[in-house]
């Protein structure tokens, strides 16, 4: 049975804390694939040059910093979140990359999101719908912040529907990411992960729950076998 979800400052102070190691463990547990489906999320985001662009639960700024040298010089993005530590590491990182010019870097509620509607024109979130402690309402919020015509890609864990793949999955997340994490000290926080990908909607879930949001079409592609997957919308 799927564990209740935890509260919003439960969430915030996890990432809050895992903020020093997280793109180390990011690298080494994904074997260095992360930034592979990060790149396929902007991909299919549709960013150009130019654009004006958002991705929202930033984190250390992994996806935002991909969608940056997307837009170019001429474009901008702001990376928002809601974990300060993880906004600190990414404003480094843009600074060391020298992005800072083209990015900002904002604490902001992924629920109710600071941006008048209508204003980006692609966006992009990373590892951040399944944390949501309402997944509908933070589609709506990407949708009204989109303008027209626009794309949001979202990157998250998924369940596979093959129960080998699935096996793999568990097996991989308890016997090797909590190990590996508990040497960091952050059993609890990575334990968080299993829990958390089985309360998540499937991906054709995930594609009815964005159109019920308002976006005008949307699709799930799977990854890893279907243990990840990008959400790909249309308002």
């Amino acid at each position: 049975m799927a564990q209740a979800t935890p509260d919003a400052s439960y969430i915030r102070d996890l990432f809050d804390r895992i903020a020093p190691v997280y793109d180390d463990l990011n690298q080494s547990l994904s074997l260095g694939l992360h930034t592979i489906w990060k790149q396929m999320a902007v991909d299919w985001s549709g960013a150009k040059v130019g654009m004006t662009g958002l991705d929202v639960c930033c984190g250390s700024g992994d996806l935002a910093l991909l969608l940056a040298r997307r837009v170019g010089h001429q474009g901008c993005v702001i990376g928002a979140d809601f974990a300060v530590e993880q906004l600190a590491i990414a404003a480094q990182r843009a600074a060391t990359r020298g992005y800072t010019a083209r990015t900002q870097w904002v604490e902001a509620d992924a629920l109710q999101l600071p941006f008048e509607t209508a204003r980006f024109d692609v966006l992009t979130m990373g590892y951040g719908l399944r944390n949501l402690i309402d997944i509908p309402q933070g589609l709506r919020e990407l949708h009204r912040v989109l303008k027209p015509g626009a794309r949001a890609a979202v990157l998250d864990f998924h369940q596979p529907s093959s129960d080998l793949v699935k096996q793999f999955q568990r097996w991989y997340l308890n016997r090797i990411v909590v190990p590996t994490a508990e040497r960091y000290g952050l059993t609890t926080e990575y334990a968080y992960i299993g829990p958390s990908v089985e309360r998540f909607p499937k991906g054709r879930e995930q594609a009815a729950l964005a159109r019920a949001a308002g976006f005008s079409n949307a699709v799930h592609y799977a990854l890893a076998g279907g243990m990840m997957g990008v959400l790909v919308a249309e308002k």
